[in-house]
């Protein structure tokens, strides 16, 4: 195929690839060849890590790192529009929510090819495409008789590529399917670093599920390469992590300091935390968390690790963002909307409070009550980097103490099925952001629904508030229920329904497959072209 270099193979719907893309193909290829080795050595580290959390050796902090965390240094200096970030909106890279979001009057917004996002090649390209055109201030839309452009004051953009576990299968070097992540990130890097600092801005990013640090020294040394190719000066790229599994929490100076050259702090991505604990202690029969609806911020887990990642960011003079509550507006029901806006009051409230320097909202109806109530706290102050938390002190135990383990309810059993059923469906329809009964739903809240009714299946300790336990039979019963619930609800709406019972099927699979498996993403993406 023209355009190519060697070694390189296109496995895309047409078999081609396009104009967008061949441009970065070499350093693409440098990318690939330099880091893959050790991409695929830190994905081998992560099993053998799980094979010793099910033999119950607890996680710690790293005793070889002590000096790193008892030592003085601080992140690299922040540019002006990463100062302040009280709020950040969230959403996948779609055209539409694009202009919003930039329009939103939030701070900054994520732009999402992770969790919120299928990542077949369509919405890869396309989304990558609205980004270049969003940077030149270019992009807008015709839809249903209104016209979306962006405004004149918009929020600063940042990107989150995929994680480390993720390939893009259309591209190959050498034989090997190349990370979806440094794809993503090649990508937009290439075509908007310049572009961006020219309009004083600059390339951001957020990196999902990192489990170490040495995670994190993988994604700097891609940051170095990458703009010494492109003769942009090193430190220019800032990246927030967000710190959304159990593991990652024990090392977080360790990551920040990986990355203070180029680093823009830390976010408390909870929902795929919670995710990650159920995952990483699946194994412990001792371990089982309550229905969903009762894991909240205030959770004594959930507690330790939020001050704590406010404490290790204001030591090392880096943001804290807090994360995202899933509640949105319901513009059907003025008391179920009330009741939701004092949700995300309270939970903005709390951040603010505990240090943290912004948070996430999923929908831009939210923007104003999570600004106002950050602007409470921080007054005319960009940020609260100052707000040190020498109280908090929490030991691994504090992380470790995993509350609550009751109540599990039959409606709590059957919520998680519908949800994962739904979103599955959605999912696999092309959308990856899916509001389901008044919640924002992504692939991370998807992920909480399969594992806990996997849990639950296994655990002694998964037993229904009524006396039942829940079992593999049980749970076949209920996904054929909720199915039909699904299918009414999404039929209603015009919808197709066509792909949720295939939906009901991986969900069915996953949940009672007798080895775990590790990501819901990993087989729903061979179902995609």
């Amino acid at each position: 195929m023209a355009g190519l270099i060697e070694g390189v193979e296109a496995r895309t719907p047409s078999g081609t690839l396009p104009d967008l893309v061949l441009p970065v193909l070499a350093l693409l290829v440098k990318l690939h060849r330099a880091f893959e080795p050790r991409r695929q050595a830190l994905l081998a580290a992560r099993l053998v890590r799980q094979d010793a959390l099910d033999a119950m050796e607890l996680p710690c902090f790293l005793t070889e790192m002590a000096d790193i965390r008892g030592s003085e240094w601080g992140i690299g200096p922040l540019p002006k529009v990463l100062c302040c970030r009280r709020v950040e909106i969230t959403g996948p890279v779609e055209r539409k929510m694009i202009i919003n979001a930039l329009n939103s009057g939030a701070d900054s917004y994520m732009a999402d090819f992770e969790d919120s996002n299928t990542p077949n090649w369509e919405n890869q390209i396309r989304g990558q495409i609205n980004l270049m055109d969003a940077v030149r201030g270019t992009i807008s839309l015709e839809q249903n008789g209104k016209h979306y452009k962006l405004n004149d004051k918009v929020a600063t953009l940042l990107v989150r590529p995929r994680g480390w576990h993720l390939d893009e299968k259309h591209v190959l070097v050498d034989g090997q399917l190349v990370s979806g992540g440094i794809f993503d990130f090649a990508l937009f890097f290439f075509h908007n670093a310049k572009e961006l600092i020219a309009r004083g801005s600059g390339p951001f990013f957020y990196l999902p599920k990192l489990e170490s640090h040495l995670e994190a020294r993988l994604w700097n040394d891609i940051f170095i390469m990458a703009q010494d190719e492109l003769g942009i000066p090193r430190g220019t790229i800032k990246a927030t992590v967000l710190i959304e599994t159990i593991v990652a929490a024990f090392e977080m100076e360790e990551i920040l300091y990986e990355l203070r050259e180029h680093s823009a702090g830390l976010n408390a991505g909870r929902w795929d935390y919670i995710f990650s604990c159920i995952k990483k202690f699946k194994a412990n029969k001792d371990f089982c968390l309550a229905n969903r609806s009762s894991i909240t911020m205030t959770s004594p887990f959930m507690r330790a690790y939020a001050l704590s990642l406010v404490k290790v960011c204001h030591k090392r003079g880096a943001p804290a963002i807090g994360g995202m509550s899933a509640l949105i507006p319901i513009k059907s029901d003025p008391v179920a909307n009330e009741k939701a806006m004092a949700g995300i009051r309270a939970d903005k409230t709390r951040d603010a409070q505990d240090g943290f320097d912004g948070g996430w909202v999923a929908h831009p109806g939210l923007v104003p009550i999570a600004m106002e109530e950050f602007v409470k706290v921080l007054g005319d102050k960009p940020n609260q980097l100052d707000k040190q938390r020498d109280d908090v002190n929490f030991t691994a135990a504090d992380l470790l103490n995993f509350q609550p383990e009751q109540p599990i309810t039959e409606a709590g059993l059957r919520n998680n099925i519908n949800v994962g059923i739904h979103y599955l469906g959605s999912w696999l329809a092309g959308n990856g952001c899916v509001p389901i009964h008044n919640l924002m739903e992504d692939a991370a809240t998807a992920e909480i629904s399969r594992s806990q009714v996997w849990q639950w299946v296994r655990s002694p300790k998964g037993v229904l508030d009524d006396g039942r336990k829940v079992t593999e039979e049980l749970v076949r019963e209920l996904i054929v229920e909720e199915l039909l619930k699904v299918k009414a609800s999404v039929g209603g709406n015009g919808e197709a329904t066509g792909t949720y019972d295939r939906a009901a099927e991986i969900f069915e699979t996953m949940s009672l497959a007798e080895e775990y498996p590790a990501f819901l993403t990993l087989p729903l993406y061979e179902e995609l072209d």
